[in-house]
């Protein structure tokens, strides 16, 4: 796996050729100190042996996070050999393709540091974008960059409600303490994260 702009943080990629971008999984690797201990993946990607050994070189998986369920990737399969507990949105407890142990809403603490700010409008309903520590931001589909340095809206096509999507980019542009976006599509940004959030929400008005 990668190393990141922490020493904690890691990602590990797979390319895409119908977008020409990387599609990332990361890893929040933390101590397993008490009940709430342990690694967490978002979004995870199939490893390589090699990656699957440098993971559990740090401890394995506590918790899988899925943003939303086009990105449930290779989280069954870690979950298995694991034995993490996946979360998953609540907005999709009904219809998301399997069962997960945990359901996140708005606001939730998915362990301390890591809070949830639930997407609306996207291609699926309540998808999860993540704040770690106030100044990471995670995204799932909805914030995406497609071009090195920049950030993008998912395409109007995809949206059910682009009104209520840019509302909620927004809401995270509103976040003035973060500085570093990893997006789950594309490229991501370190140190001018936070500019381009605010970019990206004056474009779209």
């Amino acid at each position: 796996m990668k190393s990141l702009h922490r020493p904690d943080l890691y990602s590990w990629s797979a390319f895409d050729e119908a977008r020409n971008v990387d599609f990332h999984g990361l890893c929040w690797a933390r101590p397993d100190t008490s009940s709430a201990g342990g690694n967490v993946l978002v979004d995870p990607m199939p490893l390589s042996a090699h990656d699957r050994a440098h993971l559990e070189s740090l401890g394995g998986v506590a918790l899988i996070v899925l943003t939303n369920s086009d990105h449930t990737r290779a989280a069954q399969e870690i979950a298995a050999w694991s034995g993490a507990k996946i979360a998953g949105p609540a907005a999709e407890k009904e219809t998301f393709p399997f069962p997960c142990d945990r359901w996140l809403e708005d606001g939730d603490e998915v362990v301390p540091g890591l809070v949830v700010h639930a997407m609306a409008g996207s291609k699926t309903p309540g998808e999860l974008a993540l704040v770690l520590d106030g100044t990471t931001l995670i995204t799932g589909d909805l914030v995406r960059a497609h071009k090195a340095g920049s950030l993008m809206l998912l395409p109007d096509a995809k949206l059910v409600d682009k009104a209520a999507a840019v509302a909620s980019v927004r809401k995270l542009a509103a976040i003035d303490t973060i500085d570093t976006v990893l997006v789950g599509d594309g490229w991501p940004l370190f140190g001018n994260g936070g500019n381009a959030l605010r970019a990206l929400a004056a474009r779209l008005g």
